[in-house]
Order: structure tokens, then C-alpha cells, then sequence
């Protein structure tokens, strides 16, 4: 059940003055995908204009709908499917069917970009798949996610946010060294492969207003996760060594991690050997540590951090965090409160970039809002619509995208390609 007390309290998302033009209006965007890694990437897409016509499973829709908070007045539209799907338009359309297929080519001939998410094959025994697609339209950016690429000896399985982790290294560079690697609670492999997909969906499009031409792209979840080790990567291929687990404090600086103050846990970062002379000298007012010959070098500092965490640990007890955080903050030492989610979202950080809003929403009033973080000063986001319901736009994307009269879409509804009609949720 969602907490509408928890909603009303969050600021109104404020509409632009004037509406202007935005990064990709006017494209046009057709969804196969479902679950996370697609359709986040098809939103960014939608938050920046383009029209994104979700393709659905009549009346169930996809599986990501029922993933919990569900609230009895949308019981296909839970918490993170809203979160995945805002600025979109559904079409629910039964693609076993041959009426239904037919309307999705229908589509794709007037599309400039496709997304698809399934397991390798299935867009081409459903007669979607890239080659017949490009036939219908040479221009069209055709983009394929999956788990371990479709191509390779891997191509047929299946994989998931947790499970790539675990496969890609990851996992095992995360936690304490006393025990085994955790994976991270956030889904970061398929955030991180929404990302990539929507950069390479906007290259391929660049590409395609030089050379007028479509293309391929592909882009896995396994590839994403290998980056996502970040530079331990190149540690590895170079020294053949694998990155230990330190928990919240980092191998490669000191001191780094997570520290107490009187009240409160804080993270502290001295990325530089200029931020751990400020943090000494002037927070601390230590400048005989700051200027020790043996600490000067962060590689040296390495070397020290049993000692360094200690006198930090004990300086920084004697004093409650609103007192170090005003210290530090002056110093230019980056720094930051151990915050719960809930903090975080209602922090004076969030709202000074009214990052948590709440939008209307035709069954519930209002539903939360979490902003775009890419902010365009001449072309921004559009004002966010809520994730709609399965089949909501059916009528109007047949009617008004691809022209179908009134006998056409009567057909197709008697032929099963819409399942059955959408009903929409009344607000109790």
C-alpha cells in the first residue's frame, strides 16, 4: 500500500514557465523491453521528449508491474515499475498473434529507434528481429539488450542484475576481508547497462544524421558489469592481481572511510595529499602531522592508516558532526553524512535540487517523483507524465501514430491482437 501522507509531504514538481523544445522531441521510440535495463534507458529517452510506445502483453502487461509497493488502486503499478516507465505511452498488443505482429512492423517502418530486451531469439521467431526491422526501415537504430551478448557461445542465457555481479568480479571486491564479497543492494548492472544503451542509442543517431543510415547496437549486461569494476580492471591486466575487500575504506588512499562523531557516523575522503594537509592542519589543527616527511606522499600514508585512523578516531569523538561538518566544509575536505535512503531523499542536498517532487496521477492524485539528473539549460526535460497503465494509449497510439480508422482497429480487436479492452482504475 503506498503512503500517501509519505507522498503529500513532498514538494509539487514544478512545471517550466514556458514549454519549450526539448533534446529529442519528436523521436520516436518503440519498447519491447520489460524489467529494468530497457525500459530505464527508453525513459531517459522519454524524460527528454522523445515518444515512447511501450509494447505489452495484453491485460497483464510485464512482470516488473507487480514488484512491491502495490497499492489496490493500481494493482499492475507498483513502486519500481513507476520508477522505470514515467513519459511513456502503452500499447497493448498480443505479438503470438499474426494481426499482432503486423501492427508492430506498422510501428517500426515509422520509428527511429527500437529497444528490445528479450532472450536471443525470440524477436526473430516473432518476426521482429533486426533484419527484417532495417528492411522496413534503413534508418531505423535497432537496440538489442541482453545478458551475455548475441553473439558467442553465451548467447542463450539468461542473467540478472545480482548474478552478473557475482561473474564479473564485482561482487568480489566488495565488503570486509573476513568474509565473502556482497553484492551491491542498488542494481547497479542494470542502471549501469541503461545508461550505456542510451548513449549508444544518442551515438547511433548522431551517426545516422551524418550517413542517413540505421544500424545495430548492442549492448550486455556482462560487457557493463566488466566496466564497472572501474579502473581495478586495468590493475589486474597489468600486475595480475585481484583487488581485496577494505570495507568502507579505499587501498588506494588515505585516510579514507567511515568515521564517528560524538553523534553520528560520517565518510571522510582525503583524495589528495593537499586535502590531507588541510584536513590536518586546518580542521585539526595538527600541522606537525600535516608535514611529517612520512605522510606528505599518499602512497606513503598507506603505509600509516592504522595509525592515521586511530588519531582521527579519537579527535573526531570529542565533537558532535555539526561541529566537524562545518569545520570540513570549510577546509574544502570532502565529506559526508552515513545516511539511511529516507535521509537522503529528504536532505537539504535533495532539496536544494528538488530531486524529490510528486507529480498527479489520475487514479492516486499524486504519486513521488525522482528527477532526471541531467539538467540542459536549453533544451530540458519535459514535465514527467506517470508510468501509464497496461494499454492505456492503445486506441490513441493506433488512431493518431499509425492512422488506423475505426473498422481497422474493430478488427484487430476481434482478431485478439489487443486482448481485451483496457480498463482503467477508478480513484476510491
Amino acid at each position: 500500500m503506498f503512503n500517501q501522507s509519505c507522498i503529500e509531504e513532498l514538494p509539487v514538481r514544478e512545471a517550466p514557465a514556458q514549454p519549450r523544445e526539448s533534446a529529442v522531441s519528436g523521436l520516436k521510440v518503440v519498447d519491447f523491453s520489460h524489467f529494468i535495463a530497457g525500459p530505464l534507458a527508453t525513459m531517459i529517452l522519454g524524460d527528454f521528449g522523445a515518444d515512447v510506445i511501450k509494447i505489452e502483453r495484453p491485460g497483464r502487461g510485464e512482470d516488473f508491474r507487480y514488484y512491491p509497493p502495490l497499492d489496490p488502486a493500481l494493482p499492475a503499478q507498483g513502486g519500481p515499475y513507476l520508477w522505470t516507465n514515467r513519459n511513456k505511452r502503452s500499447l497493448a498488443l498480443d505479438l503470438k498473434t499474426e494481426e499482432g505482429v503486423k501492427v508492430a512492423l506498422d510501428l517500426v517502418a515509422t520509428a527511429d529507434v527500437v529497444v528490445e530486451n528479450f532472450s536471443s531469439g525470440v524477436m526473430e521467431r516473432l518476426g521482429l528481429g533486426y533484419e527484417r526491422c532495417a528492411q522496413l526501415n534503413p534508418r531505423l537504430i535497432y537496440c538489442s539488450v541482453s545478458a551475455y551478448g548475441r553473439t558467442g557461445s553465451y548467447a542463450d542465457r539468461l542473467g540478472f542484475d545480482p548474478v552478473v555481479q557475482a561473474e564479473s568480479g564485482y561482487m568480489s571486491m566488495n565488503g570486509y576481508p573476513d568474509r565473502p564479497g556482497v553484492r551491491s543492494g542498488p542494481v547497479v548492472m542494470d542502471m549501469g547497462t541503461a545508461l550505456m544503451a542510451s548513449n549508444a542509442l544518442l551515438l547511433a543517431l548522431l551517426a545516422r544524421e551524418r550517413t542517413g543510415k540505421g544500424q545495430f547496437v548492442e549492448v550486455s549486461l556482462f560487457d557493463t558489469a566488466v566496466m564497472m569494476t572501474g579502473f581495478a580492471g586495468m590493475q589486474n591486466l597489468l600486475t595480475g592481481k585481484d583487488p581485496q575487500r577494505h570495507g568502507n575504506s579505499t587501498p588506494d588512499t588515505c585516510p579514507s572511510g567511515v568515521f564517528r562523531a560524538a553523534d553520528r557516523p560520517f565518510y571522510l575522503h582525503c583524495g589528495n595529499d593537499k586535502i590531507f594537509a588541510r584536513l590536518f592542519g586546518d580542521v585539526l589543527g595538527r600541522p606537525d602531522i600535516a608535514a611529517r616527511p612520512d605522510l606528505v606522499r599518499s602512497i606513503d600514508r598507506l603505509n600509516h592508516r592504522e595509525e592515521l585512523f586511530g588519531i582521527l578516531n579519537e579527535a573526531f569523538a570529542a565533537e558532535p558532526w555539526s561541529h566537524w561538518q562545518a569545520k570540513l566544509r570549510a577546509a574544502s575536505v570532502p565529506h559526508g553524512e552515513v545516511r539511511t535512503l529516507g535521509e537522503a531523499l529528504r536532505s537539504g542536498e535533495a532539496q536544494s535540487r528538488a530531486l524529490a517532487t510528486r507529480i498527479a496521477h489520475p487514479v492516486k492524485g499524486w504519486i513521488p517523483n525522482i528527477e532526471s539528473p541531467m539538467r540542459l539549460s536549453e533544451t530540458p526535460a519535459v514535465a514527467p507524465r506517470p508510468a501509464p497503465a497496461v494499454g492505456e494509449h492503445t486506441a490513441e497510439v493506433l488512431r493518431d501514430v499509425l492512422h488506423y480508422d475505426e473498422t481497422r482497429i474493430a478488427e484487430l480487436e476481434r482478431s485478439g491482437a489487443l486482448g481485451a479492452a483496457p480498463v482503467r482504475a477508478q480513484a476510491s
